[in-house]
């Protein structure tokens, strides 16, 4: 006999089939945050509540041949969190912390939650302890990501001497096709373990992962205007001399002889722990959009109070993972349509990557492209990443330098191709230095450059035909790329 609580579980849980099993009474439409290019119809949206939900989910889905696509907070660009008439689960309910050992620095959480409230929980659970822990890295410009997602696109941060977020993941728990849990670390099933994190939930359901914290540091923030020519050579001092996060934002004012040449170089040092806080100086949300408007209408001014801000800052201190939160607008495009007019438009994202020896030339022929395609940059940076020997489909094969690019977009099939056609012609600039790009943002490379920066993705569909056979787990991203292959 069932007791009063396996009663009202068992209940929830089949409360939840008819809703997949029936047929969809209305349409629903989702689309990406960032560049709202990417609206798609879905046969249900779904939040699951709890890890057995999901289960419940996948196992409906399952037993009636419907496919699934997972989402978290919707801020990948190339298609990887919709499936066109597939059940859409949204994780973001499923983000409670399941354990946290103070000791070792582990903290497991359910799959849905966003770094913020990670980044509280450990904080509140230490707030009395001399010994702190603190997230290595979390992806930078926006704080509402799942660490599903994140894990999902194998992210970095600003680290100057880090690997990506695989570095940082010590095991993870997926829901396969068969609604049935399957633990992934380094020894236990480690091959399922490379390819899903940078597998882009193709895999199965990541429903919680185990993140290895590292302890907490203040550091103070030291800013220098640079030119680009210098980078390199700067980078590898502020890494000699110990300094754990940097980057640097260049100039987008494409009419000046600085356009990727000159920009901003702020760095984070290490300090002694008795040291306080003192980070007076902050960005608030009208600032952010201020800065946003002006770089898109009067880009020599948007630097040069984008460069006098981080001066004014430097010298200030803060913790090494609270530091890496920022501020994020996410309706921007809507924001700056009502203030200045124009069509409608948004911001496409493109990460680039080169070996660092060529970071300076690299960045001299960009701006030369770029000038000649009259292609609008509204905001770039330069980082740094370690090279990344665990995920099959890795993306920082070398230490490399990566540079951001996000480029303004016009919502007409003829603004789409030209970002698409400046996208390209980067890409194409990357493979001659040795480079690559990020899968993340766009589904615009030619198969040729997909092959060249990524030999092994004909293999990562076949791993995915080994695991998912059914092919439970779609995305439009995975069906474009599938279909490209095998034609």
């Amino acid at each position: 006999m069932l007791t009063r609580r396996e009663f009202i579980r068992t209940a929830a849980l089949f409360a939840l089939a008819p809703r997949i099993l029936a047929e969809p009474e209305r349409e629903i439409w989702v689309n990406d945050i960032h560049s709202q290019l990417n609206r798609t119809r879905v046969r249900e949206l779904l939040r699951p509540r709890t890890r057995d939900e999901l289960a419940e989910i996948v196992r409906s889905a399952s037993r009636k041949g419907l496919p699934i696509s997972v989402s978290g907070c919707r801020h990948s660009m190339g298609g990887q969190q919709f499936a066109t008439d597939s059940i859409c689960i949204d994780t973001r309910a499923l983000d409670r912390v399941i354990s946290f050992d103070q000791e070792r620095g582990l903290i497991e959480t359910e799959a849905g939650i966003q770094w913020p409230k990670l980044i509280r929980t450990y904080l509140d659970a230490r707030r009395d302890s001399a010994n702190q822990w603190g997230i290595a890295q979390k992806q930078t410009g926006a704080d509402t990501f799942t660490l599903g997602g994140s894990l999902s696109s194998n992210v970095h941060g600003r680290g100057l001497a880090m690997k990506p977020l695989i570095s940082n993941i010590e095991s993870f728990t997926l829901v396969n096709a068969d609604g049935k849990s399957v633990r992934c670390s380094r020894d236990e099933n480690g091959e399922l373990f490379r390819i899903a994190i940078g597998g882009y939930g193709l895999f199965g359901l990541i429903d919680s992962v185990t993140l290895r914290l590292v302890p907490r540091k203040k550091l103070r923030r030291v800013v220098e205007i640079i030119r680009s020519d210098d980078l390199t050579r700067r980078f590898e001092e502020r890494i000699a001399q110990e300094f754990l996060y940097g980057d640097f934002q260049f100039s987008v004012d494409e009419k000046s002889p600085d356009f990727l040449q000159r920009g901003v170089f702020s760095c984070y040092q290490p300090i002694d722990e008795h040291e306080p806080i003192a980070a007076k100086k902050e960005l608030r949300d009208a600032d952010w959009l201020d800065l946003l408007r002006f770089a898109y209408t009067d880009r020599e001014k948007a630097f040069k109070r984008y460069s006098d801000y981080y001066l004014s800052t430097n010298g200030q201190t803060y913790w090494s993972d609270t530091s890496q939160l920022s501020a994020y607008l996410p309706n921007y495009a809507q924001k700056l349509r009502e203030q200045i007019g124009g069509e409608e438009s948004s911001l496409i994202i493109t990460e680039i990557y080169v070996r660092r020896t060529n970071l300076a030339d690299f960045l001299a022929q960009t701006a030369e492209l770029l000038r000649s395609n009259r292609t609008i940059v509204i905001y770039g940076t330069v980082r740094l990443i370690e090279k990344d020997g665990e995920s099959f489909l890795a993306w920082a094969k070398e230490p490399y330098a990566c540079i951001i690019f996000n480029l303004l977009t016009l919502h007409t099939p003829a603004g789409i191709e030209a970002s698409a056609r400046s996208f390209r012609a980067l890409i194409d600039l990357a493979i001659a230095r040795g480079g690559s790009y990020y899968l993340t943002y766009h589904k615009f490379a030619k198969p040729e450059q997909v092959m060249a920066c990524y030999p092994q993705f004909k293999q990562f569909l076949e791993l995915k035909g080994k695991y998912d056979p059914t092919e439970r787990f779609q995305s439009d991203w995975y069906r474009y790329y599938r279909n490209l292959f095998a034609s």
